[in-house]
């Protein structure tokens, strides 16, 4: 795998890397040797973020979900920039600069990634002659696939899970061929809706305030609650919240994390209020919910 950046992480922003002896597996195994994850990332707001490879020995996804930045690729360094909805594409043998706008930091989803059939999944993108870049806007559902390969980091050691992300993988390649021709245009009047969810799905882990959201899609908090609602029926934090519980609801069912360890990981310093925020939506607490799931309540809803 080519060397992951080594710009410091803050605490809103994730880098993992799949163990050697896991990768060294999942390269023989029938289920995913076509292909496979190495290494997955998430940087938020990345000011100082930059990385060089003269020589880059895999296959490279990098997907903006705002901000801005540069890319130099190739032999005679072409140079492009980076915004917010671009999906980077760099093949093996590509040597390559990307930095970050130091005035509009990115954040984005990262995945380092190899497999037999690697190159035949980047061909079916059909990037632009000579560019390295496809324009396919900002998507929620393409968010949650990296925050799927995301949860990779969740497994620890044992190969059913590791397996089951190099599926997602293919999953979020095919994924990524549909919307290229779909890529649609804003509408200066509409609201970004995908923008809005993709930015609330990005930053589950942590709290998020509705001027935040407004900004996100230049309108005024009043003005963006009141088109938010008219769009969907419920107020953004709602919204928010409900995506923070159904995150947690999947974490209890895949994982053997405490309730105070899944409130952390969806923004909840209070395992209390987590719990109690948890029933009012569900109906149940967390505790009841994982009961359930393994099959030890007779509770009835």
């Amino acid at each position: 795998m080519s060397t992951p950046s080594s710009w410091p992480l803050p605490p809103e922003s994730i880098r993992f890397v799949l163990p050697r002896q896991m990768v060294s597996k999942l390269a023989t195994h029938p289920l995913s040797e076509q292909l496979y994850p190495l290494g997955i990332g998430y940087y938020q707001l990345a000011r100082g973020h930059e990385m060089r490879r003269e020589q880059h020995d895999d296959f490279l996804l990098i997907y903006c979900l705002e901000g801005s930045g540069r890319v130099e690729y190739g032999t005679d360094r072409k140079r492009r920039i980076i915004r917010a909805g671009d999906l980077l594409v760099l093949p093996r043998g590509t040597p390559h600069h990307y930095w970050t706008d130091q005035r509009d930091p990115w954040s984005i989803y990262w995945i380092h990634f190899d497999g037999a059939l690697s190159q035949a999944f980047i061909d079916q993108l059909a990037l632009d002659p000579g560019s390295p870049l496809l324009p396919l806007g900002i998507h929620s559902r393409l968010v949650s696939d990296f925050e799927a390969l995301l949860d990779t980091r969740q497994a620890r050691h044992h190969l059913a899970s590791y397996l089951h992300s190099a599926n997602q993988m293919r999953q979020l390649m095919t994924h990524i061929a549909l919307l290229r021709p779909l890529a649609r245009q804003q509408q200066e009047e509409s609201l970004d809706l995908e923008k809005i969810h993709s930015l609330m799905q990005a930053r589950l882990h942590e709290q998020i305030d509705v001027d935040t959201l407004a900004a996100a899609v230049s309108l005024s908090k009043y003005h963006f609650i009141k088109k938010y609602k008219a769009l969907t029926g419920t107020t953004p934090i709602n919204h928010f919240i409900q995506l923070k519980i159904e995150r947690a609801c999947h974490l209890l069912d895949v994982t053997n994390k405490g309730i105070k360890e899944i409130a952390w990981a969806v923004g909840y310093e209070d395992a209390y209020y987590f719990s109690r925020i948890f029933r009012k939506m569900m109906g149940i607490s967390p505790s009841q919910y994982r009961a359930i799931r393994l099959g030890r309540s007779s509770y009835v809803s």
